[in-house]
């Protein structure tokens, strides 16, 4: 490996460990939402409003700071949204109540966004036009990481001894961030064509909206499921509390093979196909998950799969925007997060409500079902547009050369 390519590589996996901490802190609250539902005196219930709060604090952040920092040099901003999503993180020590734990996770997910939207600008300035989506895989790799390695342990750790403990030691990951971030990230001055007038020319582009809306009706279908993954493996799977830790690694395991996967997918038969059939797929799986859920291997199982789908769509979905953005890309990647984490609201929403309903716990995953349904109706609806148009971003959506094909998971 050369030296350019060497500092670049180390330069992607700085930014990377800031998802892995960002990952870890979004997927370990499912994990252990019995344990806060007790030590804040609520039900299980309600204690999915604090997966809602941690989404609406992405959803607030994301486009607030992309637009109010559109003109900061992008090293320091990432350094600063990492900086205070550590402070977030320890101040949860002092959270013992209900409107305590919600404030503390909204403002821990206002960086969220912004720093998954900015570190995918800057990684993809730094490799060449073909390799984009692989780059942007490897940042949102963390995430999966987050999945296989963070959560797991986290869980396990809040189950042993308190569930405050996994957000004080996400706050520790996100002060090394800050570290790695400082040692080897270059200097990313603005290019001089940034301006809060120039991010808000992406919000007049129709294309920019309708993926946006393919990540909120999409997603929200797989985190109706995941949101209550913990009482639905043990109530319908039967699996013993303790194993869940387990499980969610198979979750992780999943995503790390969805972003290998992504780049190569993107390459392959191209961006908006790549999005459409990954779609379909999450419908199907949703819709058999509250059957196959009663068997505890078919289960674990599909619990993977459901990990490596959404996958996929992700680094997808987050090259699409980028591409049909133009000048307003740092908003538009910014707002992909936003638009995740409304699913995640969304889908964490629907989902308590069918629970209190008494529908029982296979009924999140059907409602899942049906709104990544119309996520692959979007879809279909912004490819048949741009087809009609001529192609709004021809280049995000062909399938680049053999030669240009490159995984997700290979370092860049």
């Amino acid at each position: 490996m050369t030296p350019a390519r060497r500092r670049t590589t180390l330069a992607i996996l700085a930014i990377a460990v800031g998802g892995f901490a960002i990952g870890t802190t979004e997927f370990v609250t499912m994990g252990l939402l019995p344990q806060i539902a007790e030590g804040t005196g609520v039900d299980i219930a309600t204690a999915g409003h604090y997966v809602s709060a941690y989404a609406l604090g992405v959803v607030v952040g994301a486009p607030l700071i992309a637009i109010a920092f559109a003109k900061a040099p992008r090293k320091g901003l990432l350094m600063g949204l990492m900086a205070f999503f550590a402070v977030a993180h320890l101040a949860v020590l002092a959270a013992n109540t209900y409107p305590t734990v919600m404030a503390a996770r909204f403002l821990a997910g206002m960086p969220h966004g912004a720093f998954f939207g900015i570190g995918s600008v800057v990684a993809a300035s730094l490799v060449s036009h073909e390799r984009r989506t692989a780059a942007v895989a490897a940042i949102l790799g963390g995430l999966g990481v987050a999945n296989v390695v963070g959560v797991p342990l986290a869980t396990l750790l809040g189950q042993r001894f308190s569930w405050h403990l996994p957000y004080v030691l996400v706050g520790v990951i996100a002060a090394l961030t800050v570290a790695a971030v400082a040692v080897f990230l270059p200097h990313q001055p603005p290019s001089g064509e940034e301006s809060m007038q120039a991010e808000m020319q992406a919000l007049r582009r129709p294309q920019v909206w309708l993926a946006l809306l393919i990540g909120v009706v999409g997603f929200g279908g797989m985190f109706a499921m995941y949101s209550f993954i913990t009482p639905t493996m043990t109530e319908l799977a039967g699996l013993d509390e303790r194993y869940i830790p387990w499980v969610l690694a198979a979750y992780g395991l999943g995503m790390v093979g969805g972003m290998v996967l992504s780049g190569r997918v993107a390459n392959r038969v191209g961006v908006l196909k790549g999005i459409i059939g990954a779609l379909a797929a999450i419908a199907v799986l949703l819709a058999l998950f509250g059957w196959a859920a009663q068997i505890l291997w078919l289960a674990v199982l599909m619990v993977f799969v459901l990990g490596l789908l959404p996958s996929i769509v992700v680094p997808l979905l987050q090259t699409r925007l980028m591409d049909v953005a133009h000048e307003g890309q740092s908003l538009a990647a910014a707002l992909n997060h936003s638009t995740l984490n409304t699913a995640n609201a969304l889908g964490a929403w629907l989902g308590s409500v069918v629970l209190a309903a008494g529908w029982g716990y296979g009924a999140p995953s059907l409602v899942g079902a049906g709104l990544a349904v119309l996520g692959v109706g979007v879809a279909a609806l912004s490819a048949l547009l741009e087809r009609r148009s001529g192609g709004a971003a021809p280049r995000a959506d062909r399938p680049a050369s053999r030669a240009s094909s490159v995984g997700a998971g290979t370092p860049v």
